[in-house]
């Protein structure tokens, strides 16, 4: 069960949190999960080719706390066993690929000591720099998503050329770099494109699991440390699975972001949700703090005023950050015959221009008159 939390305003520069536990007790038990980003650098940070991969980890040997810890140890699992250093605090062990520390008693409050250890680790650095993500609500039953990605492998940067001949031969050749990676979509989803500045990449595998579709990307070349990619992923969900109303008033409820790739890292998201034209009262609810962006309006097909786009923004994102927005609006059945109206009045007219031209005589002869 989870413990309700507010996050405290900061003081010189430090982030404070306020647990409220449904009881009082003179002991309480409870767990607490972070998840920190860019907390792994690559040393070195350039690498050839062949190379592996090493990196190093430098954070605090203690719980940083108010309060006086009488006893704690830390363990640490790394992605291997190879470990070149690490912090050697006595006690300690290791064992593998897990490093235990302590037990430390009487640790005081607010106590810090660097905690390093430099180790091997061959998995791809990749972090999106960007993502825009843009949901076009439609009324007659569908919702577009598109999402603009750019991303960064932020390993080791690598050192000399790039030999295509030896990566295709050499098991061990790029053992860092980005292959391919699974990102996962909707069970509904469908109409699925995947593309980039150079069109269409037809390097990607679908397999539907029981409650999403997995999708395979393939970037067009292996990403090694210090190279980018851009590219768009878009499909198609159907309205229902997301929107509620009653009534004129609407509730549509999706996901802020979705599962790019595991343990994924984002820099800056940007989300825009563009709803019919015609909507109005229209009130955001986040399961965190976003920075509100100006709405706009973006002008499609047969629009006359155009339609209203909410926009927001948020950095610094992970998985945990997976979570349902929610957004209230208000929309006029009546308005959703605006475009047909449109469409049958258009087509009247070249109807009845075509009719009127046919009558019309433009020959530069004069007939004859019977006297």
């Amino acid at each position: 069960k989870s413990v309700p939390f507010k996050r405290n305003e900061p003081v010189k520069g430090e982030q404070s949190f306020t647990f409220t536990f449904p009881r009082a007790a003179a002991k309480q038990t409870f767990i607490v999960e972070t998840v920190a980003s860019k907390g792994i650098r690559p040393h070195p940070e350039e690498i050839r080719q062949n190379d592996k991969q090493f990196v190093k980890y430098t954070g605090n040997l203690h719980l940083y706390s108010k309060y006086r810890t009488n006893s704690q140890k830390t363990n640490v699992k790394l992605s291997s066993s190879n470990i070149l250093s690490h912090t050697q605090v006595k006690p300690f062990s290791v064992s593998s690929n897990k490093i235990t520390l302590g037990p430390y008693e009487n640790v005081e409050a607010f106590s810090q000591e660097p905690l390093v250890i430099h180790y091997e680790n061959s998995a791809p650095f990749v972090t999106v720099n960007t993502l825009e993500r843009t949901l076009e609500i439609s009324h007659w039953g569908n919702i577009a998503v598109q999402e603009s990605i750019q991303m960064t492998h932020t390993g080791a940067k690598l050192k000399g050329s790039f030999s295509r001949y030896d990566f295709q031969k050499e098991g061990r050749s790029g053992l860092a770099a980005l292959k391919s990676y699974k990102t996962y979509l909707p069970a509904s989803a469908s109409g699925v494109y995947y593309r980039d500045t150079n069109g269409n990449i037809s390097t990607s595998n679908m397999n539907a699991v029981r409650d999403f579709i997995e999708l395979e990307l393939r970037p067009r070349f292996p990403l090694f440390g210090g190279w980018k990619t851009q590219y768009t992923l878009g499909y198609n969900v159907p309205s229902y699975e997301y929107m509620f109303n009653d009534g004129n008033k609407y509730q549509l409820k999706m996901h802020l972001i979705d599962h790019i790739y595991d343990n994924m890292a984002i820099d800056e998201a940007t989300i825009k949700i563009i709803l019919p034209e015609g909507s109005s009262d229209i009130r955001l609810s986040t399961p965190y703090s976003i920075s509100r962006l100006p709405n706009e309006l973006v002008h499609t097909y047969l629009d006359t005023i155009g339609r209203p786009v909410v926009s927001f923004s948020k950095s610094n994102l992970v998985e945990s950050h997976i979570s349902d927005f929610t957004l209230h609006y208000s929309f006029s059945k009546t308005s959703m015959l605006q475009e047909p109206l449109l469409v049958s009045g258009f087509i009247y007219i070249i109807f009845l221009f075509t009719i009127v031209f046919l009558r019309l005589d433009f020959s530069i002869t004069s007939h004859a008159h019977k006297e």
